[in-house]
């Protein structure tokens, strides 16, 4: 930007900030500040500042360039092989001025794969149908896309409700928040029955013939230890 170009940045501050004051030496400092940005990306940067508070300071202005070139980089995507023939400071110096180049807006944005200099792939055509199938290809085909049949009750376990975990059909028992790898021991002995045609046992009722055997035992247990220590 050279001096002439900042008392015109200067102006345009004026115009979107009337209540900022501009003294007399401000178009040379701000010449010597902007000096390596061009009018056009200033403008658009002063706008963006004025839209958000009501004096324009030249640290905001800056930063707003440099973050609108820093994005115009990042989206170039660039890549640099470097030449042959060139030094290490050639390489740099052709490196630096291709940066200068995307953030001046000059490259415009690239894909990744555009920059490595490889061609988009076109989409892989659909396949022939070497059809017609039979046997378990013609059964795994038409399953596709579908829900998976429904589940023997009488043959797997899963394929009924589970009374211990109130696990649905076709769902995994569970014990607490965690999945079991095996089912309950009671839908497993509902299945079994299931295939025999016998009727499912009363839950309750076992349980409560559990307890007694239990209770029965321990019984036996208290028994055993007092006529030891009457002996």
């Amino acid at each position: 930007m050279t001096q002439d170009e900042a008392i015109l940045l200067l102006e345009y501050v004026s115009a979107a900030c009337p209540a900022q004051r501009i003294g007399e030496f401000t178009p040379d400092v701000w010449g010597e500040l902007f000096a390596p940005y061009s009018l056009d990306e200033a403008r658009t940067a002063v706008l963006v500042v004025a839209r958000q508070q009501p004096f324009i300071a030249p640290a905001d202005v800056i930063a707003e360039i440099k973050a609108r070139r820093a994005e115009r980089i990042e989206l170039a995507n660039i890549v640099y092989d470097g030449n042959p023939e060139e030094t290490g400071a050639e390489s740099a110096v052709a490196l630096r001025e291709i940066i200068r180049a995307a953030g001046d807006g000059l490259t415009g944005p690239s894909s990744i794969r555009a920059s490595l200099g490889a061609a988009e792939r076109p989409a892989l055509p659909p396949g022939d149908d070497h059809g017609p199938y039979s046997g378990r290809a013609a059964a795994v085909r038409a399953a596709i896309g579908k829900m998976p049949a429904d589940r023997d009750p009488t043959v797997d376990p899963r394929g009924r409700a589970c009374r211990r975990c109130g696990a649905a059909p076709g769902s995994s028992c569970t014990t607490g928040d965690r999945r079991r790898r095996d089912v309950h021991p009671i839908r497993l002995e509902d299945t079994q029955r299931a295939a025999a045609g016998l009727p499912l046992l009363d839950q309750d009722a076992s349980e409560s013939r559990i307890k007694a055997a239990s209770a029965a035992a321990l019984a036996r247990g208290d028994n055993q230890e007092q006529e030891a220590e009457a002996s």
